[in-house]
């Protein structure tokens, strides 16, 4: 039997806005078009890490979690074109751009938009086939809680896919006391709001205090050097500097550091320039279940 749970209605979406509109609370990042561009051109650069082997079957019903500005969604759908996908996150204006973004690369993609609260989804018990989280966890104070929620609107047997960073664990070479005292604060700054930057060296225990079974965890590095120009770009540059770069006034402003601490500022080398040795893991779970990728299955339905 399916038990019906509590639904409120969905919030009409608007067709176009700015995230430079979105209070941006504790969202370390910020909502900005340059966070934008920078959630994008991440997801871009990970898309062979992060999604290779996640793919749903025709006629799945997928749950995106903390869609944001469809950066990750993109790449979902193109991958199973023929499941159903629910995307949803608390900023209709983030909902908006996604939407955007999809159906200007992905017309024909199957999704269904939807603001609302990660931690009350208004959907049915074991609704869903599938629920996916990419870099959501990170921002929560209470990962429990939005686990187990999650948990109540996944059916028996059916799979959950997480996706975490871990900027504690980035490596350098030549080592920089700058690099290291520029990324440890950020990961005070996301401490100080709620959240935890280190969260994926975290999410075996995580999930199994959650209630989850059959847990596999697979840490997925970036590694960059300058015989690897693109990907130096793509994602040295374009996506984890920049992440680094968008806290430095907030650091400044919390005492964090100085700007002698974090080191000069200098003008971005071309890629093929840049020496620097960089390893980055990123932490991915994956369980048993009917399909492919990433995922933990839970042993029943219903709230903890």
């Amino acid at each position: 039997m399916k038990t019906t749970a509590s639904t409120s209605a969905p919030h009409p979406l608007p067709i176009s806005g700015s995230l430079d509109d979105i209070d941006i609370d504790n969202y370390v990042h910020g909502y900005s078009t340059h966070e934008s561009r920078r959630l994008a051109d991440q997801a871009d650069a990970l898309s062979d890490r992060l999604h290779h082997d996640t793919t749903y079957p025709a006629g799945a019903k997928v749950l995106e979690v903390g869609c944001g500005v469809g950066a990750q969604t993109v790449h979902l759908v193109v991958a199973s074109p023929e499941a159903r996908f629910t995307a949803v996150d608390v900023s209709a204006a983030s909902l908006a751009l996604a939407r955007a973004r999809v159906t200007a690369q992905v017309p024909e993609a199957q999704v269904t938009w939807l603001q609302t609260d990660l931690f009350e989804p208004p959907f049915p018990d074991a609704e869903f086939d599938h629920v996916f989280v990419c870099f959501v966890l990170e921002h929560l104070a209470s990962p429990h809680r939005a686990l187990a929620a999650l948990r109540r609107v996944l059916r028996p047997g059916g799979t959950l896919t997480v996706i975490e960073g871990d900027h504690g664990s980035a490596f350098f070479h030549p080592d920089s006391p700058y690099a290291r005292a520029a990324v440890d604060c950020l990961v005070q700054l996301q401490s100080t709001g709620g959240g935890n930057a280190l969260v994926g060296r975290q999410l075996h225990p995580l999930l199994t205090a959650s209630g989850y079974d059959h847990i596999t965890v697979h840490p997925r590095t970036v590694y960059t050097d300058r015989s690897r120009p693109a990907l130096v770009k793509a994602f040295t540059l374009d996506t984890f500097t920049a992440m680094i770069e968008s806290v430095r006034e907030d650091a400044l402003a919390a005492d964090l550091t100085t700007p002698v601490g974090l080191g000069p500022r200098r003008r971005r080398p071309a890629p093929h320039r840049y020496g620097r040795h960089r390893h980055v893991p990123l932490h991915v779970l994956q369980g048993g279940g009917p399909t492919t990728g990433r995922r933990v299955q839970p042993d029943r339905p219903g709230h903890l």
